[in-house]
């Protein structure tokens, strides 16, 4: 009673097919390798920018856009003067 007989596991495979299909279980099995090769791959790949080269964009896009606002707030002082 403890171990199951031919029997058994025939009945089990066939249910598995209905369910599933032929070709559907290699084509799972297929998806499932292709995730694990992308995400291998994507372990191994090195970041292309270090903390400093991104700390030292950030830097300099805070510098232009800093000088971006002070040019505006110019020109609009220079047209609030005109006018007033």
């Amino acid at each position: 009673m403890g171990a199951f007989s031919i029997w058994h596991w025939v009945i089990v495979l066939a249910v598995v097919l209905l369910l599933f299909g032929r070709g559907k279980i290699p084509g799972l099995m297929g998806d499932v390798a292709k995730g694990i090769k992308a995400f291998k791959t994507g372990m191994k790949e090195e970041p292309t920018t270090t903390p400093n080269q991104i700390n030292e964009a950030d830097s300099a896009e805070t510098t232009e856009t800093v000088e971006a606002a002070d040019k505006a707030d110019t020109a609009v002082n220079k047209e609030k003067a005109a006018e007033g």
